[in-house]
């Protein structure tokens, strides 16, 4: 014969009783202050993660506005001239001098038309030496084309320098050209090399000075 279980089910009440309970006394203040403190640490990691993208955009802010006051402190300083220049140009030296005291005194605009009118010969550039004469103010003079749109060319950009700096009615100043380096070529020939500077001012400095 099977034998029978005997043993009764656990209530509800049974249960209770095993489950254990929370230590009273001295323990159980201990216990609830531990859970307080929790809680306000979770409290506080949130707030924290809440204030952090304000504490950014705040230091962001801070920032921009600590550029911006640079940019007012750093004001641009207004120019009184400007100048242009060019080393080992395969011009002559002669020639080159020449052009700079024909346009010296001129503003950059009625240089630049009085060297196009060199380029299609109707207008001479005055020159000591072998050459036949010219009309005009002078005794000899000469059409040097290429080294005129050599001269076109540093013109130009002298007067975009100009612009840059907000000159006022520029004229040129001073123009000077000197021997550059010797290039040797075949036959033992030497080519013709000149550094040219051209520098302008503000026209009431340029009187000024005269």
């Amino acid at each position: 014969m099977a034998k029978t279980n005997t043993e009764k089910p656990t209530g509800k009440n049974e249960m209770k009783k095993t489950v254990p309970k929370a230590p009273k006394g001295k323990a159980a203040p201990e216990m609830k202050n531990m859970l307080i403190q929790k809680e306000d640490e979770k409290l506080s990691n949130e707030e924290a993660k809440d204030d952090a993208p304000t504490q950014i955009q705040e230091n962001k802010g801070i920032q921009k506005e600590e550029v911006r006051k640079e940019k007012v402190k750093t004001k641009k300083v207004k120019m009184t001239e400007t100048s242009v220049r060019t080393e080992d140009a395969s011009l002559s030296t002669k020639v080159s001098i020449a052009i700079c005291k024909f346009i010296v005194g001129k503003k950059i605009e009625n240089a630049i038309k009085d060297l196009e009118e060199v380029t299609k010969l109707k207008k001479a550039v005055p020159m000591k030496g072998e050459y036949a004469h010219r009309e005009g103010k002078m005794m000899s003079g000469a059409y040097p084309v290429r080294a005129s749109k050599e001269f076109i060319i540093l013109l130009k950009s002298l007067k975009a320098n100009a612009n840059n700096h907000d000159l006022e009615n520029p004229v040129i100043s001073v123009a000077y050209a000197n021997k550059g380096s010797k290039v040797y070529a075949s036959g033992g020939r030497i080519k013709k090399r000149t550094h040219v500077t051209i520098i302008a001012k503000e026209k009431r400095l340029f009187m000024e000075k005269k």
